[in-house]
């Protein structure tokens, strides 16, 4: 039988900041999920949390100011408010779209935790901003927690900074399979999911932001997923060389990779969606990574549109 299971991960301009603007992009996104529904996949979907999880934070963070009787969230905790929240959007919206073209399929939120390794050298260089901009009483506060800052010259202020190391298991791996086996829509690893340190037989949450692509990337190979999808904002990804701007469509994982070392590649956009990508097609024979618009999600899996690396 046909490898129907495609991991489908949803960049930034899914939502948005504003509660209101949220609930209408996630009707785009619903849309894409449909269109993928309508040609037999099995859909397993992951998002991006930025910037939802950083106005979470941010509000807990001044929630715990008013009320100094009240302590300020981990990252961990704010990343599990940002899976529930963008979750509660998403699988009603997906609900609703699948129920106005006559298809009944149950869509379930998952609250994924991501094991990474302590060790790991991001936890030495952060690299994502998270947070309110903050004065320098409260930045060099945060250094006394142990935590990173960085001065915003454009802002003239401080910004919390927090590493983004890869991920390597996904602890809720057998819920979500067991779902998925079950052809209904399961969305996990928001976020990039949250990231913990395993303890023995603990789990404790980690100052820290998986970057999503790797995640999803993760997730569509332990699934064993044929196909790994990641919507962003553009048809293609695009590269410059001797000034002229070129759009990358099939690729073979060999360009792929000579693409990356000759570092043509954004390192902060485009280089985490090509990266992920190549490693989960080179995991396994017969797997594709679509890489392509939100919008063109139907004909992206037809091969019409997008950039396609496949071995």
């Amino acid at each position: 039988m046909e490898n129907k299971k495609i991991v489908v991960a949803l960049g930034r301009n899914a939502f948005s900041e504003s509660f209101p603007k949220q609930q209408k992009r996630v009707q785009l996104a619903a849309k894409a999920i449909a269109d993928l529904i309508e040609e037999k996949y099995d859909v397993v979907i992951t998002h991006s949390n930025g910037p939802q999880v950083g106005m979470i934070q941010t509000a807990m963070t001044e929630y715990s100011r008013l009320d100094p009787d009240r302590t300020v969230a981990p990252m961990s905790i704010c990343g599990a408010m940002s899976q529930g929240y963008i979750g509660f959007d998403l699988q009603n919206a997906i609900r609703n779209e699948l129920l106005s073209r006559g298809i009944y399929k149950p869509v379930s939120t998952i609250i994924t935790q991501v094991r990474v390794d302590p060790f790991d050298r991001a936890f030495n260089h952060p690299t994502k901003v998270i947070g309110r901009l903050m004065t320098q009483e409260e930045a060099e506060n945060e250094k006394k927690k142990g935590n990173y800052v960085e001065h915003e010259e454009d802002e003239d202020g401080y910004r919390r900074i927090i590493a983004s190391p890869k991920p390597i298991d996904i602890y809720e791996i057998d819920s979500i399979k067991t779902l998925s086996d079950a052809h209904q829509i399961v969305i996990a690893a928001g976020g990039g999911g949250i990231p913990v340190l395993q303890q023995r037989t603990g789990l404790k949450g980690a100052s820290a932001v998986i970057e999503k692509d790797y995640t999803a990337a993760k997730l569509a190979d332990m699934l064993d997923a044929s196909a790994l999808m990641i919507l962003t904002s553009s048809d293609y990804l695009s590269i410059e060389k001797d000034g002229v701007e070129t759009e990358l469509k099939t690729l073979s994982t060999e360009e792929a990779q000579q693409f990356i070392a000759d570092g043509y590649f954004d390192p902060t956009t485009s280089l985490p969606k090509i990266d992920a990508s190549l490693s989960f097609v080179l995991a396994k024979k017969g797997r594709k990574a679509i890489i392509t618009n939100l919008s063109k999600a139907k004909e992206g899996i037809r091969g019409k549109v997008g950039t396609v690396i496949e071995s």
